[in-house]
C-alpha cells in the first residue's frame, strides 16, 4: 500500500486494539473499564469513518467520478458499525454481559470483513488515484476533529 493505505490501515488496527480493550473489560463484567473503553473504540471508531467520509472518499469520487462504486458501499457498511457500536453502548450501560458479547461478535466480523475490503480494494485503488495529493491528504484527515 501506499501513504493513504498505510496511515488508514494502521488507524484500523488503532481501533481493532481499543475494540480488543473493551471487549476484554465486558467478558470480565469490569463495567467501569467496559464503559471507558467502549467509549474510547467508540470515539477512535467515528473518527475514523469521519476521516474517510469527510476527506478521503469525497476526493476519490471527484477524482475517478466513481460516486455509485466502492465508497457507497463502504458508506452502507459504516452505518451499520455505527449501529452495533450503539447496542454495544446500550449493552454496557445495561450492564449486560451476553448482549454486549453477542454485539460485540457480530461488530468484529463484520469489521473485519469492512476492513478487508478497505485494505485490499479501496485503499489500493486510492492510493493509485490519488498519489499526486496523498501527503496534503493525510494531513487533512488528520485534522479531522475528534469527538469529545
Amino acid at each position: 500500500m501506499g501513504a493513504i493505505g498505510d496511515f488508514l490501515a494502521a488507524d484500523h488496527r488503532r481501533c481493532d486494539e481499543l475494540f480488543a480493550h473493551a471487549e476484554q473489560a465486558a467478558a470480565a463484567a469490569d463495567w467501569p473499564a467496559c464503559a471507558r473503553d467502549t467509549r474510547a473504540f467508540r470515539m477512535a471508531l467515528e473518527h475514523h469513518l469521519a476521516m474517510e467520509e469527510q476527506v478521503l472518499f469525497p476526493e476519490f469520487e471527484a477524482h475517478t467520478g466513481m460516486i455509485q462504486g466502492p465508497t457507497s458501499v463502504m458508506r452502507g457498511e459504516h452505518e451499520q458499525l455505527r449501529g452495533l457500536c450503539a447496542q454495544m453502548t446500550a449493552a454496557a450501560q445495561d450492564r449486560s454481559r451476553d448482549e454486549f458479547l453477542a454485539h460485540a461478535e457480530t461488530l468484529l466480523i463484520l469489521m473485519q470483513q469492512h476492513n478487508l475490503k478497505e485494505e485490499s480494494v479501496l485503499y489500493p485503488m486510492t492510493d493509485r488515484s490519488l498519489a499526486a495529493a496523498a501527503t496534503a491528504l493525510v494531513e487533512r484527515m488528520m485534522a479531522v476533529p475528534r469527538e469529545a
